[in-house]
């Protein structure tokens, strides 16, 4: 049996829950088996910087966080399903990655 393996990644959660939402819908409208979402760990990358332009003064440091939420979302192998969740609205800056997986 072959299933849809969707896997969703943003630095914005709201659009990654949006996306999720859509993909859920389309999954209880058609009637496939659906597994998720799936929350994955998220990444977070971490940049410490000293404030100060030269080396003089009290040594003061900005940090800066970037988080990256991922999902993931298993689909049943419907072809009138996979055509829906292809013209899902994608927002600017999320990352979708659509494989098929035997399980």
């Amino acid at each position: 049996m072959q299933k849809a393996r969707i896997k969703l990644a943003s630095i914005d959660i709201d659009k990654v829950n949006q996306t999720c939402s859509f993909i859920k819908d389309i999954a209880e409208k058609t009637g496939v088996d659906m597994r998720g979402p799936i929350p994955l760990p998220t990444k977070r990358l971490r940049i410490t910087t000293r404030r100060g332009p030269c080396g003089n003064g009290s040594e003061t440091f900005e940090r800066y966080e970037m988080r990256v939420h991922k999902r993931l979302i298993d689909l049943g192998l419907d072809e009138r399903a996979l055509r829906l969740v292809m013209r899902v609205p994608i927002p600017e800056g999320l990352n979708i990655e659509i494989e098929m997986v035997d399980v």
